[in-house]
């Protein structure tokens, strides 16, 4: 399809202000479009209040509730890539205060747009957006997205039916992942080559940005979905087995107990460090199970930094949420395609995303301690071949312009 469209890219840039990574999922949509020729707008209208992670003036108020403090970054950002008056961002104060946009531009524009790409199902209500001509939910969150639904969750449930169509990043789910009765279609983050040059030296460390635990787990049909603090807890021990080279996590300090799943699959040295040390983070056990742990705010708080840090690395090391591999979604990670664009491997915890992408050389996956250890010390081995596979494969499977092509013409499709 080469026509050129009017296209609506929804998401959470100015939830989360602090979170580089967070902003590059979403913008990556908006500048790939562009770059394809397409009449391209950004909506942020969750309803969800910005994450305020210093703890404010108290010290114990995690919500913003200053408007400048996430409007102007917002505004700046796409100022910075040519599309000032591209952006609308509702505020929820009261009713809800809107920025960028006029509400005659936003009327206009949803009146005439032909596509809206809900990524992550961002919108607080989007029968609002029903003028548009077609209407596509992209589920980054697979497994727990069809969990939600599969339990009948009244308010999801219509925020998902509201689309005319559905694209899911599980491209590959297994028999045990919840029927919904959607056509759930696979598609993947969309990768801008341009934004991610290869570069030439390398650091020394295999890193990788991470959250403990993002929300509390979901049961369904009896079985838990956790989050990675599931399946971190079967590595712990990993810095040992692959000295001298060094892992490090860029993990905040903030911790949800109440968001954990309490599973018994500690290693016997880390679960003898647990109970002599009730009080521990998981930052404080990682530490002492010889992780490094950085602060994610200082090291990849925004978007320059973020990318900064992925290409100062040497690979990534990461395992994945317990809901995608416990049910074999397919998920692959859009920060672990950020370090293949920028020639950097990727060590993974395998979802089921090997029966679509190709793994061995650039992506090596792993399920058990024994594959991590030898995919480390396969890619330390031989640094530069796998350093290459891994932008080649960006290229081949990532590219935003193929991505995005193709993202289009099925959602367009009757």
């Amino acid at each position: 399809m080469n026509e050129r469209l009017r296209i609506v890219v929804t998401g959470l840039i100015a939830q989360h202000p602090t979170l580089g990574g967070v902003t590059w999922d979403y913008l990556q949509y908006v500048l790939g479009l562009a770059e394809l020729g397409h009449d391209v707008f950004y909506f942020e209208d969750s309803g969800e209040w910005p994450y305020n992670l210093d703890g404010g003036p108290s010290g114990d108020d995690w919500v913003a509730r200053d408007p400048v403090t996430t409007v102007a970054p917002l505004a700046k950002l796409f100022e910075r890539f040519g599309l000032a008056d591209r952006w609308a961002y509702r505020f929820p104060l009261g009713e809800g205060r809107w920025f960028g946009l006029s509400k005659p531009s936003r009327e206009e524009v949803m009146k005439s747009a032909d596509l809206l790409l809900n990524v992550s199902g961002t919108l607080e209500h989007p029968a609002h957006y029903r003028s548009v001509r077609r209407m596509a939910y992209i589920d980054s969150d697979p497994g727990f997205t069809q969990v939600k639904l599969a339990l009948g969750q009244k308010d999801f449930c219509e925020r998902v039916n509201a689309h005319d169509v559905h694209f899911t990043f599980g491209e590959a789910p297994s028999s045990a992942v919840p029927r919904t009765g959607h056509e759930w279609r696979p598609t993947r983050q969309p990768i801008v080559l341009s934004e991610w040059p290869v570069m030439e030296e390398s650091g020394n460390d295999f890193t990788t940005v991470m959250s403990w635990t993002s929300y509390k787990p979901l049961v369904f049909d009896g079985k838990a979905y956790g989050q990675k603090d599931v399946e971190f807890k079967k590595f712990l021990e990993l810095p040992g087995a692959v000295q001298p080279t060094k892992l490090e996590v860029a993990m905040g300090r903030l911790h949800h107990v109440t968001w954990e799943t309490r599973e018994r699959n500690l290693p016997p040295s880390a679960a003898s460090l647990v109970h002599s040390h009730p009080d521990w983070t998981p930052g404080d056990l990682l530490e002492h199970m010889g992780w490094r742990v950085v602060d994610p705010l200082r090291v990849c708080g925004d978007l320059d930094s973020y990318r900064r840090y992925v290409q100062q690395s040497k690979a990534e090391w990461s395992v994945a949420k317990n809901g995608y591999v416990r049910d074999r979604t397919g998920w692959f990670s859009c920060r672990s395609a950020c370090y293949l664009a920028s020639g950097r491997p990727v060590v993974v915890q395998d979802t089921g995303f090997s029966e679509v992408l190709p793994v061995g050389e650039g992506i090596l996956a792993f399920t058990t301690m024994e594959e991590a250890a030898a995919a480390v010390r396969a890619v330390e081995l031989d640094y530069e071949r796998h350093a290459r596979a891994a932008r080649a494969l960006a290229e081949e499977y990532f590219d935003a312009r193929k991505v995005l092509t193709r993202l289009i013409q099925d959602a367009m499709r009757s």
